[in-house]
This record gives structure tokens, sequence and C-alpha cells, in this order.
């Protein structure tokens, strides 16, 4: 199985306080892996590491054996990787269909350009409709992405992760603040659109880590203490002690 992304001793320090330190680690291709670790471990920041948002002090990142350290988010999205955020970061005034489009025209390659007319794309939109259907928001078609729920505004962001064709998705804490029937069904939605891609996923629901990924790594402090199946994980006393504690046990 090949490798989707490659993580290489990679650092990253803000002044004095360095809280990426030597950061190793491998996911394979089509495999849905969770980064798991207390507050303050360092997992957004690896997340912008490679992600281009923010550049690393040193070490490499190579996606689908091409290295990316220090490339721009917009070059590295262009190489087939794309990540979603903490925050939900959509077009509030935009429509649910308006979003979604906006995240398929440059993959199908309409670039800058002021004389087409978007509404006669019939690709751009039959993708857009593709993409709503399967994220489960077709009946909220013309609804502005301001006034939907929360957990369908997380459902829409997904779609936009994924409507520019990216192969290998990363997904920053996609269940928080959601009831546990809302988690249900992004447990179910994340399973879909992960089919044929590569996930990387930073969540604390433990119930959502173990029942989605293949593999989970453990992030303490700016470095990786384990990478390995669930059940592994659930077994490693160093791991149990750093941060799952009682939780592993459930």
């Amino acid at each position: 199985m090949s490798t989707a992304l490659k993580l290489t001793d990679l650092r990253k320090s803000f002044g004095p306080t360095e809280i990426i330190r030597g950061l190793n680690l491998e996911v394979k291709q089509g495999e849905r892996h969770a980064i798991i670790g207390p507050n303050g471990a360092g997992k957004s920041t690896m997340f912008h590491l490679v992600s281009g948002r923010i550049h690393p002090t040193s070490g490499t990142v190579e996606l689908k054996g091409e290295d990316i350290t220090g490339l721009q988010p917009f070059e590295i999205n262009r190489r087939g990787l794309s990540r979603s955020f903490q925050v939900t970061n959509i077009f509030p005034k935009l429509t649910v269909f308006e979003n979604i489009r906006c995240g398929v025209l440059w993959a199908l390659g309409y670039r800058y350009s002021f004389w087409r007319f978007i509404d006669n794309l019939k690709d751009a939109n039959a993708r857009a409709e593709e993409v709503m259907d399967l994220i489960g928001l077709s009946a909220r078609h013309e609804t502005p992405a301001g006034i939907l729920t929360y957990a369908e505004q997380r459902a829409l962001e997904i779609g936009i992760t994924i409507a520019g064709g990216a192969d290998v998705i990363m997904l920053d804490e996609p269940t928080a603040g959601m009831s546990h029937s809302e988690t249900d069904h992004a447990v179910a939605l994340i399973r879909k659109i992960s089919e044929g891609r590569t996930l990387v996923m930073v969540e604390h629901d433990m119930s959502v880590v173990f029942g989605l990924a293949d593999r989970i790594s453990v992030l303490v402090y700016g470095q990786i203490i384990a990478s390995d199946t669930p059940q592994a994980i659930r077994a490693n006393k160093a791991v149990r002690e750093a941060y799952l504690g009682e939780e592993a046990s459930a």
C-alpha cells in the first residue's frame, strides 16, 4: 500500500517555544487515520503545517511522494489535499448549492474568468448536485448557508472539502459540539465520503475515533508517542497514562 501522507522530523517553533517537536507520521493511501491527544498537544498546529496555513521551522511534509513543504494552501489543494477547520468555514450568504459549486470550479478547469455565465456551466452544476446529494443536503439547495443548523453547516463544510475532488481529506474535530444523534449522522457521512479516499481526522470523541479509524496516532507535547490499530492503542499502557485514561476501557 502506497503512502498518502508522510511527515518527517517536523518541527514548529513560535519564538522560543517549540510546539511540534520532531513529529514523524505516515498515513497509507485509503486509510482512515485518527490523530488524538490532550488539549495543547499540537494537533491543530500539525494540520496547519500539512495544509500550508503555516510553514514548519524544519522537517518535511510529503503528499503522495511529493515534497510539499512550504507550499501555499492553494498549491497543496491543487495537488489533492483538502481540509476542514474546527470553526465552521463556509460562505454564509451564499446558498448551499453555491457554496458547493465554488468548491468544484477549479477542479473542472474553470480558472479566473469574468466572461462566463456560471449558471451555464452544466458540468459544475451537475457535480455540485452530486455532492449535495452525497452529504444529504439536496433539500436545502436554495437555503442560505448561514441559516442552516450547526450540524448541517458541518456537513456542508465536509461537502466543500470533497467538492474539488481531493483524494486526501483532513477533518479537524468534525463532530465537536454535536448531540448524540447528530454525531451518529456525522459519523455515517464521514464513513461514506471517505470511501476511496485517505482520511486524516482530529477528534476528541473516543467513540467516534474507535468506530471510524483504521489506525490511530497519539500526539503528546508535539510528538507522536504511538501509532497503531485501535485495538493496540486501546491496550497501550503509555497511551492510557498520557491521554485515554478510563475512556480506554469504557
